[in-house]
């Protein structure tokens, strides 16, 4: 593993004074992977229990991976139906201290890959907003896909910079994420390259870059709404700097104390997370609230759209029950799709969009076809015809197969262990594949 940068090392004796030692060695220790299973799948618990190792203290969901250089999870069935997230135990603290509640509107600002998002949506158990932002397309897109795979009814992806949503959303968020760019001084145990990568200005260049996102992020939090500022880095310009910072020109936002289990109580708003004092990587967290009270701006009202709702009585009947949606959805047509998002999502004329809200089907001449999407975000009960298949069956489905299908001929939704895999379509014993190609798995 590559040597540790000496002006690192000295800016942490100064931090940490006689845990320095024991913060060293810390470095060079196994990293303590873990996963976040998904409350909307029933499934999730005993479907991960073969490679899980006790809860993560500070996430609800959160669970240690064992020491097993052999497993395998992200290979699994149960990854593929949604069942959990691979994610770092401390990288789960911000979503912990944001605490997005149901029927909130909610912006995560930098979001890609998405464990931070998908966190957030678990929270709102689908009611309410969340737009998750990358300014990256690529990363955008996989965000986009992670958050399908996990079943976000209440999302929209978006790729623009802060400085542009800003211009477009004033006041309209409850709560907003920014898990900023930084110099990922905690990630080097975890990624030995981030070593070789960090220069002794990387620190002063990402606090320049963060102060111009945190104020575009202020920007969009309502009066009385909340911010948590979060990085994986140790350097305190990132971090207490960078928050002190942003309370000298943003007077209105205030330091919110917080406890998170396992890590302790937060003091002036932050709390840091250290790889010697607990089981995770480097992280630190800040929460800021804005003074006032009131309520975010208003969505613009959304125009019936007739067709849509035909096509979504077309969908109910052939493929799904009317209830699949949550509450407070509005059904709209794009090109060949149909698409239903939360009605209290902002205006994104303007902005790139990459994923509108929850894709519900294709349209076509004379049928509806369901789209991939919808089969991971509603509950399988939902489902007018359902195929239940065991672990080799799931896997030859994965890999695009075909299988042998006694059942009513149609749309049918194919799970395991009552968790959603998509689509297929039951004709003559046969249930045809309609699995993304994408998506398929080889071998």
């Amino acid at each position: 593993m590559p040597t540790l940068p000496i002006e690192f090392i000295e800016n942490m004796r100064k931090m940490l004074g006689d845990e320095t030692p024991a913060f060293l060695r810390a470095l060079e220790e196994a990293p303590a992977l873990a996963l976040r299973l998904n409350p909307k799948r029933a499934g999730a618990e005993a479907a991960a229990l073969p490679f899980t190792d006790g809860p993560v203290p500070w996430a609800e969901w959160g669970r240690y991976l064992k020491p097993a250089p052999d497993a395998r999870p992200g290979a699994s069935v149960a990854h593929a139906a949604g069942a959990f997230y691979l994610q770092e135990a401390s990288a789960m603290a911000s979503a912990a201290v944001l605490d997005a509640r149901s029927g909130e509107r909610v912006l995560d600002l930098c979001a890609a890959p998405g464990g931070k998002s998908t966190q957030i949506a678990a929270s709102m158990g689908d009611s309410g907003l969340l737009i998750s932002n990358d300014p990256e397309p690529a990363r955008a897109k996989a965000l986009a896909g992670n958050l399908e795979r996990m079943g976000a009814a209440n999302a929209v992806v978006v790729n623009a910079l802060p400085a542009r949503l800003a211009e477009r959303w004033p006041g309209s968020f409850d709560a907003l994420l920014v898990d900023a760019p930084c110099s990922g001084e905690g990630m080097f145990r975890r990624e030995p390259a981030a070593r070789e990568e960090w220069k002794p200005a990387s620190p002063a260049g990402c606090a320049k870059r963060q102060a111009e996102i945190l104020d575009c992020a202020a920007a969009m939090v309502r009066p009385g709404g909340r911010l948590v500022y979060s990085t994986c880095t140790f350097n305190a310009l990132e971090n207490e700097d960078s928050v002190a910072g942003f309370l000298e020109r943003h007077p209105d936002f205030a330091p919110e104390d917080f406890s998170l289990p396992g890590v302790g109580d937060s003091h002036g708003g932050m709390l840091r997370l250290f790889p010697h004092r607990l089981r995770g990587d480097g992280h630190f967290v800040a929460k800021l609230r804005r003074a006032g009270d009131a309520e975010p701006v208003p969505a613009p009202a959304a125009r019936p759209d007739r067709d849509a709702a035909r096509a979504f009585d077309t969908l109910a009947r052939e493929v799904c029950h009317p209830d699949a949606l949550p509450r407070d959805m509005a059904l709209f047509l794009l090109g060949d799709r149909l698409y239903a998002r939360p009605t209290a999502c902002p205006d994104t004329r303007g902005v790139r969009v990459v994923s509108p809200g929850l894709c519900l089907a294709r349209l076509g001449r004379s049928h509806v076809e369901p789209e991939h999407a919808l089969a991971m975000a509603m509950d399988p009960a939902a489902a007018r015809r359902r195929a239940v298949l065991d672990d080799a069956q799931a896997r030859a489905y994965l890999r695009g197969e075909a299988l042998p299908f006694e059942g009513e001929r149609g749309w049918t939704l194919v799970t395991f262990r009552g968790m959603p895999l998509g689509w297929g379509k039951a004709s003559e014993g046969t249930l045809k594949n309609h699995l993304p190609k994408g998506l398929r798995r080889h071998g």
